[in-house]
């Protein structure tokens, strides 16, 4: 079951799902650039000279963080997909900034024992086949006392605008696998204290779950992009032909009249924000 999960995600993340993130990179980048501001002000509370952003996807909040920084510190980013990364590459060479992305498995990739001070991630923990196995790889690489932040969404009734295409297409997609809170996904640490358990058994101490919401922002004109290829509907759509794929986006998209307001579409994240320390020289073992 979890190798065939984590082979499942390498092919989402290195296939549609990594090209739909590339293609839609500035629109996300606009969406959730609230969470962005708020996780980089968690990352800087305490100094901090060796960051790692795990599932960087195409390095937003690597490089924000890196700005903030400053020489010398030295931000690094690892994601699963390999276009986001490519994505990442290119606009770190364009800002100049010390920054390097690492496509590989943050579950499994060898980090550096005890180097960094801070982990961060924007949604790109939820996707681990393992995810004990996964923080405990990841806790190896922080010094101790170092930390852990990262922001992940809470339940999928808690964010309705998440959630609207696939509920506005159940009889145009009835294949759409159910949402399942305990398999990686987007809303694979949802409960609180599934995400306690994790962290604890994989030796993170200190550990705070936080409840607290983000208003995010986006030009409407940019809605009818967002249904034909972002989560579980855009990817289906992309299955079907152009005639079938128009069709549904005009079935599904009065769905979504409640969050436009004039030229803009408003919606509200639900998110948990969770940190944690590591106590633990297990890595020195």
């Amino acid at each position: 079951m979890t190798a065939t999960s984590r082979q499942q995600q390498q092919q989402l993340w290195n296939g549609v799902g990594g090209e739909a993130w590339v293609q839609s990179q500035a629109l996300l980048d606009q969406m959730f650039r609230p969470i962005e501001q708020r996780l980089t002000e968690h990352v800087l509370a305490e100094p901090a000279r060796e960051v790692l952003d795990v599932g960087c996807g195409t390095g937003a909040t690597t490089l924000a963080v890196a700005e903030r920084l400053g020489e010398p510190a030295r931000c690094v980013g690892v994601d699963v997909s390999g276009p986001m990364v490519q994505a990442a590459q290119a606009r770190a060479a364009q800002s100049g900034m010390n920054v390097e992305f690492i496509h590989a498995d943050a579950q499994t990739h060898p980090f550096e024992d005890g180097l960094r001070d801070v982990i961060f991630s924007r949604f790109g923990v939820m996707f681990f086949a393992d995810p004990v196995t996964a923080f405990s790889n990841l806790r190896h690489g922080v010094k101790i006392g170092g930390r852990l932040h990262f922001v992940c969404w809470r339940r999928p009734e808690d964010n309705p605008f998440m959630t609207a295409a696939e509920r506005a297409a159940v009889s145009w997609l009835p294949e759409l696998p159910p949402r399942d809170p305990t398999m990686p996904g987007q809303f694979g640490l949802s409960q609180p204290e599934r995400i306690r358990a994790i962290l604890g058994a994989s030796g993170w101490s200190d550990i705070s779950v936080q409840a607290d919401d983000a208003s995010c922002v986006f030009p409407e004109t940019e809605l009818t992009h967002y249904l034909a290829r972002m989560g579980p509907v855009g990817r289906a759509l992309q299955t079907v032909g152009t005639a079938r794929r128009e069709q549904i986006i005009d079935a599904i998209r009065p769905a979504f009249s409640p969050f436009v307001d004039g030229a803009l579409v408003r919606f509200t994240a639900a998110c948990w924000w969770v940190s944690a320390r590591n106590d633990s020289e297990s890595w020195r073992s």
